[in-house]
């Protein structure tokens, strides 16, 4: 006999026109749970629009080539985090700002917390000014396109690494001492804003975590 069919949480009908950002270190698994969590509101009958950054949009993946290229080794931090910004613009205005007007969920693989973890805390560049390129990134949509809640699904470098495999892009491969800033930079983000941060422990395998994320959303859109 085939499986019983999941039973869908009564709260998920509260996640219409919700934008929802999954964020973590290379090797949380976010990209992972975000499928997951699309396929079960697709299955509810919501409409929802999934997203990536850097890409989502063609000016979005030519850029992402480039971001992730390993012969841009050498490149700035502020060029770095300018083309994330470039890429992130188009995505809201071509994509993420229609999507919420329409009333449809928003999920994001990535947003501006991704550019505070990495080009920031690990990056060294400065959260004001980081915060400035994103307000004008971000103006008109709903407004600055805030998100409702983005997830950090949480992982020591140790699992993360051993998640990635050998094939890494340019980020992926900038070093542990690198991404152990990158986690702290999330976690900080997680400390200092609870209303709309929430952290998900992403050590476990891929149910568990899942299971963990639909608790968080239970806790916060029930």
């Amino acid at each position: 006999m085939p499986p019983a069919p999941r039973q869908l949480p009564a709260w998920i009908e509260h996640l219409r026109g919700r934008f929802l950002v999954f964020e973590g270190p290379d090797g949380s698994g976010k990209s992972t749970q975000l499928r997951r969590l699309e396929a079960m509101l697709k299955d509810a009958g919501i409409a929802v629009v999934a997203v990536r950054e850097p890409g989502g949009t063609a000016a979005g993946e030519a850029i992402r080539e480039v971001l992730l290229d390993h012969r841009q080794a050498h490149m700035d931090v502020r060029c770095e985090m300018l083309l994330y910004m470039a890429s992130r613009a188009q995505l809201v205005a071509e994509r993420i700002a229609p999507a919420l007007s329409r009333g449809e969920v928003v999920l994001a693989d990535r947003f501006v917390a991704s550019t505070l973890a990495y080009q920031g805390a690990a990056g060294g560049l400065s959260k004001e000014d980081i915060l400035a390129v994103a307000r004008v990134v971000t103006h008109g949509a709903r407004p600055h396109a805030r998100p409702d809640l983005t997830i950090v699904f949480d992982v020591d470098e140790a699992t993360a690494a051993g998640r990635l495999g050998l094939l890494l892009d340019r980020m992926e491969a900038k070093g542990a001492a690198f991404h152990a800033k990158v986690r702290a930079g999330y976690l900080d983000l997680v400390a200092a804003q609870p209303d709309t941060f929430a952290r998900v422990d992403a050590t476990a395998d891929e149910a568990t975590v899942f299971e963990r994320l639909l608790s968080v959303l239970a806790e916060r859109f029930a």
